[in-house]
């Protein structure tokens, strides 16, 4: 019986392929709600087995175990720099050290349960790497989902959620990439959404492209002194060609800690993209979020802020691929800059699962009330997908 067969699997951007794609391997994305496929499948399959890998991102994992319709596998990474990024356990600002960058672990497994459907299972943790103790794993997925090819995907527990679909199209270097989708964003479902319950499915147009729809809530609950009402959002994704057209929004009543009275904490989101990341040639990707009461500024909730972020990139044919990205938050009540920044970054593939990246950021500060002394920071390191 064949037991354990050991295969290397790299994502590949499919959003752009013809409306028929012929997939030879095995297909894991080793991002959100995903599963793994075989044979060939329609473009509409396809956006849905991505959905939430955001156009793009280099994914390498391990199938362990594929028997009578069951599949097992394991991936992530392990990532370490040097360089001056304010960890909180630098004596002053300016302090250099060794950094972990978001080093993860994940276990992923799918059974074909016959007429179309297909289940599927992943749990992913963050590794404490560096320091140790009591919290060396802390969870960022976990759920069960359900596929068809034609009734769409569901999914709960914590997992990517639609709204980062739209708004993480640019959360893509390694070194530095989007900080305002991760304020809260467990609880606001902006990121990894957690205890959610989400529902996607697809329409394929043939040469005029597809349409991505999703949706998802999360109940009543409370963190520390916040509480947070029932959340709601939902996701467009339109692509043709190379071409990505996003909206989403999302949105749910929030009793913050020192904020007096109830708030609607809800986001207004579009993005569109050019290419795909890390394939040769031009990437372009570009997020404008209209929030209320999502984001934060010396400490306090903002009551109206917009955020802001650019990216573009170029690969090489040697493996080299070069970005810039320029991200920001203003406070719409103030007028005045949160913060803003922007960044140099190369990444290189020695191989499909050792990476090289460096990068240096610039704080381009803030104004007004949030202006303080620019504090520039670095990376150079490396990361091995499992």
């Amino acid at each position: 019986m064949q037991l354990f067969v050991i295969r290397i699997l790299v994502f590949v951007h499919l959003l752009n392929a013809g409306n028929n794609f012929s997939v030879s391997t095995r297909l894991l994305v080793n991002n959100s709600p995903s599963y793994i496929m075989d044979m060939t499948m329609n473009k509409k399959l396809l956006a849905l087995a991505i959905s939430g890998a955001v156009f793009g991102t280099q994914a390498v994992a391990v199938e362990l175990y594929n028997e009578d319709g069951t599949t097992f596998s394991v991936g992530g990474h392990v990532s370490v720099a040097v360089g001056d990024v304010n960890s909180d356990d630098r004596l002053n600002n300016d302090d250099i050290g060794v950094e972990s960058v978001s080093p993860r672990i994940n276990f992923g497994a799918t059974h074909d349960l016959g007429n179309g459907f297909t289940a599927d299972a992943k749990g992913e943790w963050a590794l404490n790497m560096l320091d140790g103790g009591e919290e060396s794993f802390t969870t960022r997925l976990g759920y069960v989902g359900l596929s068809h090819d034609d009734y769409g995907r569901a999914a709960v527990g914590t997992q990517w959620a639609p709204y980062y679909n739209v708004a993480g199209v640019a959360d893509m270097p390694i070194a530095f990439a989007n900080d305002f989708i991760y304020e809260d964003h467990g609880n606001l479902g902006t990121g990894r959404g957690e205890e959610m319950v989400s529902y996607g499915n697809a329409i394929d147009f043939g040469n005029a492209g597809s349409l991505n729809a999703a949706v998802a809530w999360q109940g009543r609950k409370a963190d520390g002194a916040n509480e947070y009402g029932n959340r709601a959002q939902i996701a467009l994704n339109y692509a043709i060609a190379d071409v990505t057209a996003n909206y989403a929004y999302n949105t749910g009543d929030v009793n913050y800690f020192g904020v007096v009275g109830s708030k609607t904490a809800d986001s207004h989101v579009l993005s569109a993209t050019y290419g795909s990341y890390g394939a040769e040639g031009l990437y372009l990707a570009g997020v404008y979020a209209m929030n209320n009461y999502m984001n934060s500024g010396n400490g306090q909730i903002l009551e109206e802020s917009v955020a802001i972020e650019l990216l573009a990139s170029y690969a090489l044919s040697n493996s080299l691929n070069l970005s810039v990205n320029y991200e920001a938050v203003e406070d719409d009540k103030l007028s005045d800059t949160v913060f803003a920044t922007t960044a140099l970054q190369a990444e290189y593939n020695f191989t499909s699962q050792f990476v090289g990246f460096a990068g240096y950021q610039f704080d381009l500060q803030g104004s007004g009330v949030y202006k303080e002394k620019a504090d520039d920071q670095w990376l150079l390191g490396a990361r091995y997908y499992l």
